[in-house]
């Protein structure tokens, strides 16, 4: 595994477990899921530049914009929860009361 690729499998890691364990904000929640995003979306353009192939070009822009619908989904659910509940705690939400 050549470091470059060691990094991006880290980042992805490191990503992976804020959001398994630190789940006490939503924002926390969020900035992990995007530094997973942004840590696929780097590792996929790698990819496709090493492999020289022109068929995948378009998939890091295609997982960019899902991203970016990903995040403006998940700020507007921050903000309709801040709204509603005055906090951002992950504990505060409870579906039974939906």
């Amino acid at each position: 595994m050549t470091p470059v690729h060691f990094a991006f499998s880290s980042a992805f890691i490191l990503g992976l477990t804020g959001l398994a364990f630190h789940r006490t904000h939503l924002l926390s929640a969020l900035l992990c899921l995007e530094g997973m995003m942004l840590s696929l979306f780097i590792a996929l353009s790698l990819w496709t530049i090493q492999l020289n192939a022109t068929s995948f070009c378009t998939a890091p822009m295609l997982l960019l914009a899902f991203s970016a619908c990903e995040a403006s989904a998940g700020l507007a659910l921050l903000v309709a929860t801040a709204r509603t509940h005055g906090t951002d705690h992950l504990q505060s939400l409870n579906l039974l009361q939906c």
